[in-house]
Parts: structure tokens; sequence; C-alpha cells
């Protein structure tokens, strides 16, 4: 097992682990109805079956034209043209548009055939049975919507690796596709270490804490599209937490233990993590703050991942580590795009150089500007986080920030 805390830099670290992945094994697929596919992750590509629109369609409500035929047209001087019929909404027209003809459509409605332009019906007026006047010109495909303009029969729509939200299924309903092929949800197994840890119905006593960590972790692998499995509260026994460790790691995905990992007597984690399967630990402390004493390791192709256990630690390293082998294992590009905002600091923060520090703050306005107020607080204080609206990013090579300089704040959601 490498050194303990050999420290590497953040990203130096997720790239390290990242490239080890690639003996990882990803979950199989499951076929699932397509209305049910909400940030699912499609298993295999997918084609159009056919065009999208699957006809050229009007966009508005109005008359079906010859372009040419409304040219110069206005209120004073309109055209003239004879109609023909009208569209009907849901059936397809074998109406055909002559010189000087026109027909009635409905927004959605078929455009007939020799039409390449519809008129809005504001823009129009009846002069007399079967004959409007024209009082606008229209260029050619003005409010309609080509066959195949949206897709065209046979275009690669979605890749595998796509993480589907309403727009895709939408597109999938579109086209009739109304099974797909996703990656079965990753299974994650949670173990939440210390004997002061215990269950949140419970009375904490002296010296105890509720457990934090299995819900939050759980909740983020929920929304990071995995199931989260918890094998309960493990006191620090090296025999109690290698048991359960084990068990994860044969039913598991990939597995996450918090606390255990800072230098002390009573350090078993990154032991019986480097016990569960080849090549073990390849990671064993990031520079950063908080939670340095990060643990990244392969087991036998199943990722497991060592946490430290103060919530807040826990819970920024999981956003900068798990979330990016979440998508990994889902077949993703693992860096995501994350939403922030720009902002200016309020005040001066100091920082010390050779690690990257990540500050919680609260945004706030102050006329046109948007204000970053940091929020301090220890590590295992979970309200820090809860009552931040997103970190910010401190270089490891900066001595901290000036007041007024501005920030990239990554936001919490």
């Amino acid at each position: 097992m490498p050194e303990f805390l050999k420290l590497l830099p953040p990203d130096e670290a997720l790239q390290l682990y990242l490239d080890a992945l690639g003996a990882a094994h990803r979950p199989d697929s499951e076929r699932i109805p397509s209305e049910a596919g909400l940030d699912r992750v499609l298993a295999a590509d997918i084609t159009a079956p056919h065009p999208l629109p699957p006809f050229t369609r009007s966009t508005v409500d109005g008359y079906a034209v010859r372009a040419a035929d409304t040219y110069g047209a206005s209120a004073s001087l309109p055209a003239y043209l004879k109609l023909i019929g009208e569209v009907q909404m849901g059936q397809a027209t074998d109406l055909v548009i002559g010189q000087h003809q026109t027909a009635l459509v409905h927004t959605g409605g078929m455009i007939p055939a020799g039409a390449n332009a519809v008129v809005m019906l504001e823009d129009t007026e009846i002069a007399r049975a079967n004959e409007v006047e024209i009082h606008k010109p229209a260029a050619v495909q003005d409010n309609v919507l080509l066959e195949g303009e949206d897709v065209q029969a046979g275009d690669a729509i979605f890749s595998a690796g796509t993480s589907l939200r309403p727009q895709e299924i939408g597109g999938l309903m579109g086209l009739g596709i109304t099974e797909i092929d996703v990656i079965r949800r990753p299974r994650v197994g949670i173990l939440s270490t210390g004997d002061e840890v215990v269950p949140p119905g419970e009375q904490a006593g002296p010296g105890q804490v509720r457990d934090i960590n299995t819900y939050t972790l759980s909740a983020l692998v929920t929304r990071a599209g995995g199931e989260a499995q918890s094998y309960g509260i493990i006191p620090d026994d090296s025999g109690q937490l290698r048991k359960a460790a084990q068990q994860a790691h044969a039913e598991c995905d990939l597995v996450i233990i918090t606390a255990g990992s800072s230098v002390s007597a009573r350090d078993i984690t990154a032991d019986i993590i480097a016990e569960l399967g080849s090549p073990g630990v390849l990671v064993h402390g990031v520079a950063i703050r908080p939670g340095k004493p990060t643990i990244l390791a392969l087991a036998d192709h199943v990722p497991v991942i060592g946490l430290p256990g103060n919530p807040v630690s826990a819970l920024v390293i999981a956003g900068l580590f798990v979330m990016p082998v979440m998508r990994y294992i889902h077949g993703m590009p693992p860096h995501a795009l994350h939403p922030y905002l720009d902002a200016e600091v309020n005040v001066n923060i100091a920082s010390i150089t050779g690690r990257e520090d990540y500050l919680p703050v609260r945004l706030h306005r102050d006329g046109k500007r948007l204000l970053a107020e940091p929020i301090y607080g220890r590590s295992n204080l979970i309200f820090t986080l809860v009552r931040a609206d997103g970190l910010v990013r401190i270089p490891a090579e900066a001595t901290g920030i000036a007041a007024g300089s501005p920030v990239r704040v990554h936001l919490l959601t």
C-alpha cells in the first residue's frame, strides 16, 4: 500500500483514479418504458426511425400559399387568391395549390402540395366567397416546419451514456420509441464507521453523534442515478468492518466507507480496503481542505472510496470524487458541467499554499453586484453547507483572496 497521506493535488488524484478505472466493471443494461427513463442513462445508441416532423406542417392558423403569389402584397394593394378548400386536422390532404390559389390550414396541419409558405390569418381578409385578400407578403418557408427539419430518418439522435432529461423523453415519444435500454442503476454500498455514531432515531448520549453521512451520501448517490445500500453503522472493530466491507464489495458496483481514514491508532480502513482486492489503494491523501485523508482504491474491478467522517468533508469530497466515478460507471464522460455563478468576495479570505480550499459561501445582492460571503465552520458542522449557496475553490498556489476579487461560485444543488 502507498505511504499514508502522500498528498496528491485533487486533479492529479482524480485523473490517476479514472485511468485505473478502465478495468472497473460496469453494470449491465435493462429494458424499461421510455416514460420511466428520466435521469436514466442510455446503454445503446438510438437512431430516428422516421423524420420529425413526419410531414411538412403549418406553425400558425392561416392560408397555405405559393410565396411568389404574395410578393408586393399590402393592406392598400392586396393580392387576391382563390380559396380551394380547407386542410382537416389530423388528416392527410390531397389538395394541390396552383398559381393564385390558397387553402385554409390550422396550426399543425399538413401543408398541401404546391404551397411553400403560410400567411397568418390576421394578415388576410375574406374579400368575397372563395376569395382571400393577402395583406402581407410571405417568404418561402414562412410559418412552415419542413418534414425532417428537426430530425431526419436514420439520424443518430442519442448516444450511449446520455442521461435522459425531460426533453429527451419528449424526443423519444415524438419518434414513437416507447422502450429503451438503460444502464442498470449502480448499487453503491455505504458503510459508516465509529463507536460514537448512533442512528438518527436514537437519542445521542454523551460523546455520541447521530449518523449524518449515510443519509447525505445516499441522497447524493440517488441523485447521481444509483441505488444506495446502507450496511449500517460499523463499530471501530477491524473484524466487523472487514466483514461488512467484504459483503459490500461482493454485492455492489461501488463501495463508500466514511471515517477511519485519519492518522490514529484506530485507523484500520486503509488496511481493510487494501485487503479487498487488487490493485488496492491507489491514493491515500489529497492536498485539499476539507477532506485531506481521502482514499481512492480499486479492488478486483470494484471502486472503493474512503471518505473522512466529518459530514462537510465527506460531502465535499463525494462531490469531487464519487460523482465522477458514478458518471464513469454509467458510461458517461466523468467531468460534468456544474452550474456556477460569478461573484465578488466581500471580505479578505486567508488560505494556506500547497492545498486547494473549498469554502462555503452565501450569495446576496448589493445593487448590481453579486457578493459571496464566506460561511466559516468546522468540517463536522453540517449546517455550514445547509446555509451555503455554493463553494468557492481557492487554488493550491494562492495565499488567499482579497475583498472585491472575482470568484466562481460552484452552486450546491
